[in-house]
């Protein structure tokens, strides 16, 4: 492996242990292999589980860029791979003219006249620790966008039409996360280790909100992840995840809120609950009740 990077499951885990990401060992495990086999990790989950999260931190650990790219539905290649840079186009056209020189094709077709965006970034960058290029919901993104990322995801390569096929040097960590709100292709997935995350522990839950949110009160991370996880057992549209009870710890800080009571969540729903149909349904089983455990 590079050198600097971790050499074992054992390190890679301490190391976002230190960067406030606790992964489990299944979690870690992933990752590292995804690291040591140059090969994408699909990481799926429900939302707010710690799946983007997980690339920020593996980038941190490895010291590297992090590269995002946001998926959602229409994104083409010009917005995740290039796009040619047009006003410098323009500007080598009227420079060559003011010259009275002929400009050809491949004048203005060439990479210095070309806007790298996070794909071809991530192929290009230098090293020598691979960057960590994170396609966030790849899920939201259409079938055809998925077909376009088969390149990239096994052969760590690109292709720009004007100037052939660009291959990395030090091939990105390409981590893709999914809400699972549609199937993706099973053409994508063999390119691809898998790791589902599920919903972590209270233990676990509490020990990254103190983490998080460490000016908190003591008792406050505990009782917020005892009721985010009595909440989950609920009938739920929207079930939190370990992004909201971090956002619901940070509501209830600002407030000066040291004790979590009745009165206090039923102010606060709106920070972990994000359906009035949720909230209504936790307010009628009884906020003392989640709170207490009754």
């Amino acid at each position: 492996m590079t050198e600097g990077l971790p050499t074992d499951v054992d390190g890679l885990r301490a190391g976002l242990d230190g960067v406030g990401y606790l992964a489990d060992d299944a979690l870690a495990t992933a990752l590292f292999l995804a690291v040591a086999l140059a090969q994408p990790i699909l990481l799926e989950g429900e939302p707010g589980v710690g799946k983007t999260q997980a690339a920020k931190a593996l980038a941190q650990v490895l010291d590297t860029p992090l590269l995002r790219l946001q998926c959602y539905e229409g994104l083409t290649a010009a917005e995740s791979l290039y796009e040619w840079n047009y006003p410098r186009q323009l500007l080598a056209i009227r420079l060559a003219e003011s010259r009275g020189d002929q400009l050809r094709d491949a004048d203005l077709f060439t990479r210095e006249h070309l806007l790298a965006r996070p794909l071809l970034a991530a192929v290009e960058h230098p090293g020598p620790r691979p960057a960590v290029l994170l396609i966030d919901e790849i899920d939201r993104a259409d079938d055809e966008f998925e077909a376009f990322l088969f390149e990239m995801l096994a052969e760590a390569a690109v292709t720009i039409p004007e100037l052939g096929t660009v291959a990395a040097t030090v091939p990105p960590v390409a981590v893709l996360t999914s809400n699972r709100t549609r199937d993706l292709h099973d053409a994508l997935k063999r390119r691809c280790l898998y790791h589902w995350i599920g919903y972590p522990d209270v233990a676990r839950v509490e020990e990254i909100v103190r983490r998080r949110v460490p000016a908190a009160a003591g008792w406050l991370a505990g009782q917020v992840a005892a009721t985010v996880g009595r909440l989950r057992t609920l009938e739920l549209q929207k079930r939190p995840g370990v992004a909201e009870a971090i956002s619901w710890t940070t509501a209830l800080h600002v407030l000066g809120v040291a004790d979590l009571d009745e009165a206090a969540a039923d102010r606060t729903l709106g920070a972990v609950l994000k359906y009035d149909e949720d909230v209504r349904l936790a307010r009628a089983t009884g906020l003392a009740g989640l709170i207490a455990g009754g």
